[in-house]
């Protein structure tokens, strides 16, 4: 061997290997955190955005008559619950939410599980829900007023035509997303069709559903606004029209934050309970 290559060959032997460079776990891609600084983090946003709100408006960068400061706003929330009976109007947007959402979820989380598990199911309903879902529930109210007039029953439905078609074809692609080791399993012990599709499919796939039953309910919240905008006496998007044409932007704020506040409540409320019901698929 030339002398050249033996001492090639020693100098790269004997080169120290570089140390692995140490991360930053607190900054390290995909590293959790923990409970105590996840709720931080996010309080300090909030406190973030409060501040550069404040600092906005009182600081005289934005008119008043297009964005209330954060002392306005809670003056006019005070006059809100004690000289307007808002809380009506709370409890009146909440039960138009629930309601519309419980009776969607009622119909189409059967039609779902039967769409996922059933492909001819699956073949007959898919392309007409596949294009509903499209659909804005907005675009609907017109024909709601005509046919259902302007009481809650058309606040309902707008609700519920847009939440039906989705949790529809969202379950339907949970339960058909079973493993099929698992079917195949019950087959060989003995299982039929009805006994895959009760002891194995819906209990596989409920966590899944449940997650997408939360997923709707927030999107549900924005429908019952464009739902009380027209024809309504009373709820959280009726004070907000009132508002607007008041320049009350001070109320106008306030209903928002309900709505994000009571929206928020009920998602931890529902990741509690799924948490609580479905220990076991987090294992």
């Amino acid at each position: 061997m030339p002398s050249s290559a033996i001492k090639l060959d020693m100098t790269t032997t004997h080169e120290p290997a570089s140390a692995p460079r140490r991360r930053r776990r607190g900054m390290a891609p995909l590293e959790p955190v923990s409970q105590r600084a996840r709720w931080l983090l996010g309080l300090a946003f909030f406190v973030l955005f409060v501040a550069v709100w404040a600092g906005a408006t009182l600081g005289g960068l934005v008119s008043p008559t297009f964005l209330a400061s954060p002392i306005t706003m809670v003056k006019e929330a005070w006059l809100l619950f004690t000289e307007f009976g808002f809380l009506h109007d709370i409890g009146m947007t909440v039960w138009r939410v629930f309601g519309g959402f419980i009776l969607a979820a009622v119909i189409a989380v059967p039609l779902g599980i039967a769409m996922g598990a059933y492909k001819p199911v699956e073949a007959f309903l898919e392309p007409f829900v596949s294009f509903c879902r499209y659909l804005p529930a907005s675009a609907f109210i017109p024909l709601l007023i005509l046919w259902a007039g302007i009481g809650e029953t058309q606040k309902l439905l707008v609700i519920f035509i847009g939440s039906v078609f989705q949790i529809i074809l969202m379950v339907a692609v949970t339960v058909g997303g079973a493993r099929k080791d698992l079917v195949e399993a019950a087959y060989t012990l003995g299982a039929d069709s009805r006994g895959i599709v009760r002891r194995v499919l819906i209990p596989g796939a409920a966590p899944g559903i449940a997650e997408t039953l939360r997923l709707v309910l927030g999107w549900a919240w924005t429908y019952v606004i464009v739902a009380e905008l027209i024809g309504s006496s009373s709820g959280i998007g009726h004070m907000i029209t009132d508002s607007q044409a008041l320049l009350n932007t001070g109320q106008i704020i306030f209903g928002i934050i309900v709505i994000g506040v009571i929206g928020l409540v009920s998602d931890f409320v529902f990741k509690a309970l799924n948490r609580r019901l479905f220990a076991w698929s987090m294992l």
